[in-house]
């Protein structure tokens, strides 16, 4: 979480912040002061209840589940002092240290079995409920088919958890480590009601920091230290001020009069930059690619996006390395499909995920072959123009130059096709897309933890992140086979994975367009500092000021 800021875009809005930018110590010698950071994000927080929200990029560092990432997307030690797994690796039990929410009551077993009923209870409409897919009774549930408390989750006793899969997980224990799975407080849901996670003084914390001044709609808040947290001596900063900065000028200036300690840079900054001693690069598993709408409320452009000759036409438009060379020009890479380089490798030959889901002339950049398919797809269309609109987040610094980018290729090489670009706030976009209210979207994808069904999920029909609506039953067939029959063995799992990935590279369900690579200008002093290319990527729990 994914998951789950954005840095492009729409589909995840502020969910998956990865361009955050840490800002200026005070001048004294206080500890307190000293142990402060101004970090700005370029959206500002949707939501702060776990069960409704659409990623946890800033929050992972306010909630925490059974684990919690550490280095190298490892789970660490989080809410549970210990986990064990049965045999036949569907019997789950967890036994929870000692420890306290922000308001002082104690995290007990049954705070999790609450907060998953109430995350899947349909009326909750949890974007994210696809997640808990595996775990016994998950997905009737969520459909409204079973009860709540049908779900694969009980409380053995005030400490300890235990949770019932349909079939094995592989990725089981990093999921646990994810925010959407962490416990919940009843007693503060029913004291507060509609109130509940509209306000940072609505809600109690369980990581290492609280928020505060956050009212639903602001451009500023703060995380505080969490005095309360079971392992609060190893948090070392006090304070941690958000605030709104969308442009990576004014991000510079204050980098320049020694405001910040982490900025991300534009393109051009990165040329200028390179350089310095103080440029970083941190990697992320995110694909931004072009989502259609295979049910545009435009039956004429429906049929177009429909048509995989039009897609195909469009993928094969789209220079890639110009794109991230030039337009971008971040150190972002060429994707070579859906599943983002550097997620996982293959466990018999180890060779990457992203290699094998190749498929040629689906993302290479070939004109010739570009204008045959778009022929063949006007021919079939029986037209000799289309006209698109692309929809995209104006507070994302890259949005307008790729649009820009993509309008200026695809109408020089499709003849006939024209596109128009609308650029709005990305809480507009982002409520525009998940209602199905476009034609083409700038979207992306983080993936929330380090297997290629992150990513592969998404377009199975019915997932509340597939706005789009791609629906393939031969793709579905798979992806189902892969989560059951062949759940508890690797190799025959990875194949079907793969080949599931090669469908959707052939049929161009969505259009990947670059593999993001972010690059900063980082003060040395800053340390301790956790990033990691999959799920809550940034982790400030051991962060400080030397």
């Amino acid at each position: 979480m994914r998951k789950l800021r954005s840095l492009l875009l729409l589909a995840l809005s502020a969910i998956l912040v990865v361009t955050l930018a840490a800002c200026g110590k005070t001048a004294t010698k206080s500890n307190s002061q000293k142990q402060t950071l101004n970090l700005s994000t370029t959206a500002p927080l949707d939501t702060i209840d776990i069960s409704k929200s659409t990623g946890y990029g800033q929050t992972g560092n306010v909630f925490e589940s059974f684990y919690r990432l550490g280095k190298d997307g490892k789970p660490t030690a989080g809410l549970a002092k210990s986990g064990k797994v049965s045999k036949d690796g569907k019997t789950w039990t967890f036994t929870l240290r000692n420890a306290k929410w922000s308001n002082g009551d104690p995290i007990t077993a049954q705070d999790f079995v609450y907060s998953w009923r109430r995350t899947l209870k349909p009326s909750t409409k949890s974007t994210y409920a696809y997640l808990f897919s595996g775990i016994k009774n998950a997905d009737q549930v969520n459909a409204g088919k079973l009860s709540p408390n049908k779900i694969g989750i009980k409380a053995l006793n005030n400490k300890t958890v235990q949770i019932q899969l349909e079939k094995p997980i592989a990725y089981f224990k990093v999921l646990m480590a994810y925010p959407l799975f962490g416990p919940q407080n009843q007693k503060i849901v029913d004291k507060y009601g509609k109130k509940y996670g509209t306000n940072s003084k609505y809600m109690v914390y369980s990581g290492p920091f609280k928020i505060q001044n956050w009212n639903g709609t602001g451009n500023k808040w703060q995380f505080v230290k969490n005095n309360r947290y079971w392992d609060k001596q190893a948090v070392k900063l006090h304070k941690i001020n958000y605030t709104v900065v969308s442009s990576p000028t004014t991000g510079l200036e204050l980098y320049q009069q020694n405001k910040l300690d982490l900025t991300p840079l534009s393109n051009e900054q990165v040329k200028h930059y390179k350089g310095n001693k103080e440029f970083q690069q941190y990697p992320y598993s995110f694909i931004g690619y072009l989502k259609y709408n295979f049910k545009d409320a435009n039956q004429t452009k429906r049929k177009a996006m429909s048509n995989k000759d039009i897609r195909l036409a469009i993928s094969l438009a789209i220079d890639r390395q110009q794109l991230t060379k030039k337009v971008l020009g971040d150190g972002s890479d060429t994707p070579t499909g859906f599943v983002a380089s550097g997620l996982a490798k293959n466990p018999k030959t180890g060779e990457d995920f992203a290699k094998e889901q190749t498929v040629p002339n689906t993302v290479d950049y070939n004109v010739k072959l570009a204008k045959q398919h778009w022929q063949k797809g006007l021919k079939a269309l029986g037209t000799k123009k289309v006209t698109l609109t692309i929809t995209a987040s104006n507070d994302d610094p890259t949005s307008n130059p790729i649009t820009q980018y993509m309008k200026s290729e695809l109408q020089r090489d499709l003849p006939g096709f024209k596109l128009d670009i609308r650029n709005v706030p990305s809480q507009v976009a982002n409520q525009e897309v998940l209602k199905g209210d476009f034609d083409l979207s700038l979207s992306g994808w983080g993936a929330d933890f380090n297997d290629p069904i992150s990513f592969l999920q998404i377009p199975e029909t019915g997932t509340a992140y597939n706005s789009g609506k791609y629906s393939n039953p031969a793709y579905d067939k798979l992806i189902k086979q892969a989560q059951n029959q062949d759940a508890n063995n690797a190799d025959k799992r990875w194949n079907d994975l793969v080949k599931v990935a090669k469908l959707f590279n052939a049929d161009q369900g969505m259009t990947p367009l670059y593999q993001q690579v972010t690059s900063y200008l980082q003060k040395p002093d800053l340390k301790g500092v956790i990033h990691n290319t999959a799920g809550t990527q940034w982790s400030y729990k051991y962060a400080y000021m030397k």
